[in-house]
This record gives structure tokens, C-alpha cells and sequence, in this order.
């Protein structure tokens, strides 16, 4: 049975579940915006302690919760914690996809999510994103929440696409994935790109992002007034001013 349901909104999007009988979605621990009142909560650890440990460590919460019908037809709503688009899919019996950590919203019971571990050691240290990323199994439909804009290349064979690591949101398992370090002196001392790029090579699909969260966050932070302590406070904190932040005389 095709799981029914409907994305919604432009930069702050949400995915609405047509519940049916006998159709179990789950999603991390307080991902659920809104439900109907005949929906049936059963928050559980999705497997055991194993399981558990293996979600917090790719950025998920240690329980997951069940969304199922007591009586008759309802929805479920999850909407997205950032601005970006929420991407639904597909997978077929044992087909898999790669994403970001945290990039989980909810599947069905039957889709299994579990973390997975780069192969390079240089993609952990100096990717950005972490040696831990998830990985996605069907059967069945799944939605992920990524960051800003999404872009799609189909890479052939040997096709090489050199990304800064924090716009890689998802990929095929068939696709590699390493970092490599950007060569030549003025591209390292001036080219403002960090000392390594992430390398994809294909065959395989690939989503990038345009807005990285780390990268957002770096940006603000830039514009965040910092004071040292004074009598009473911490010293050397981070005082963010909201009158100073939205440009207001205090």
C-alpha cells in the first residue's frame, strides 16, 4: 500500500501523513508537530540498547516513536526544524541511501535507519561533517529535511565532483566519498576554502545543498555582539543582545 501523504510550504516546509489501518510510521522522539486525536503513540528504543546507541551516535534520539490508527482514517505532521525542502523517498526492498546526520524526519516502520561509518579516516577528520552519517533501507517511503535549496547530479562512472564537505546531504551507497587536500599555496593560504574539499565520485546520484546549518551558524555568529563578564556575570561569556542583534538602541 503506497503510503499517502502531502508536502506543504516554501522555505519552512511540512510533510502531512495520511494515516491508514494497519500503516505504522515513526519518526525520532519529539519530531511529531501536530496529529489527529485517534492516532495511538508508542514511544519504544526501536530495537534495543544497540539500536539506540547506534541512532544518538548518527544524531537522532536514543527512542523512537510509533504513529498508528486506534479507529478510522487521521493524519500525522512533521515539519521541518530549518529552512530547506523536505525530500520524500522511495526505496525498494533493500535499496539504501546515505545522508547527512540529523537529517531524519520519519518513515515508515518498515524503512530501517541505522548510522553509517565513512570508510576514510580523512573524510572524519577533516570532512566537517564527522566520520557518522546515516543510512536509510528499504522497503518504503521516507522523508528527510535538508538544508536550503537542493541540487541533483547523476554521476557517471569516474565522474569526479570536488564540494565543500558541508553541502553534501545525501548520496547512493555507490558513490565514494573521501576528502582531499586543495593544491597549491595561494589556494590554501587565500582561496577561503579550508584546507580540504570533499570528493564524490561516481556512479551515483548525489543531492547537495546550499546552505550548510554550520555554515549559517558561522555567518550569525559573526554578527553576535560578545562582552566579557562583568560583577555577577561569567566572565569571557557570549552576552547576545537582542535590541544590538535586530539593530534597536538599548
Amino acid at each position: 500500500m503506497a503510503l499517502k501523504y502531502k508536502i506543504e510550504g516554501t522555505t519552512m516546509p511540512v510533510v502531512t501523513i495520511q494515516l491508514e489501518p494497519g500503516v505504522t510510521v515513526y519518526s525520532e522522539s519529539g519530531g511529531m508537530s501536530w496529529m489527529s486525536g485517534n492516532v495511538e503513540m508508542d514511544t519504544n528504543t526501536g530495537g534495543g540498547l544497540g539500536r539506540m546507541f547506534r541512532r544518538a551516535v548518527s544524531g537522532e534520539s536514543l527512542f523512537i516513536t510509533d504513529y498508528t490508527l486506534r479507529s478510522g482514517s487521521g493524519i500525522v505532521a512533521f515539519a521541518s526544524e530549518f529552512p530547506g525542502r523536505i525530500i520524500d523517498l522511495h526505496l525498494k526492498q533493500g535499496e539504501q541511501l546515505i545522508v547527512q546526520k540529523d537529517a531524519f524526519m520519519c518513515a515508515e516502520k518498515t524503512v530501517d535507519i541505522d548510522m553509517h561509518l565513512r570508510k576514510r579516516l580523512g573524510a572524519g577528520f577533516f570532512g566537517g561533517e564527522g566520520f557518522i552519517l546515516q543510512k536509510l533501507t528499504g522497503p518504503g517511503d521516507a522523508f528527510v529535511e535538508l538544508d536550503g535549496e537542493i541540487i541533483t547530479y547523476d554521476l557517471q562512472p569516474g565522474q569526479v565532483l570536488k564540494v565543500d564537505t558541508g553541502h553534501v546531504a545525501m548520496f547512493e551507497p555507490t558513490v565514494d566519498f573521501d576528502v582531499e587536500m586543495v593544491r597549491g599555496f595561494r589556494n590554501i593560504l587565500l582561496g577561503g576554502e579550508g584546507l580540504f574539499l570533499g570528493t564524490l565520485r561516481g556512479p551515483g546520484k548525489v543531492w547537495l545543498q546550499t546552505m550548510p546549518m554550520m555554515k549559517l551558524a558561522q555567518k550569525v555568529l559573526q554578527y553576535l555582539p560578545a562582552t566579557s563578564g562583568g560583577s555577577g556575570g561569567s566572565s569571557g561569556g557570549l552576552n547576545i543582545n537582542l535590541g544590538q542583534l535586530l539593530g534597536g538602541n538599548q
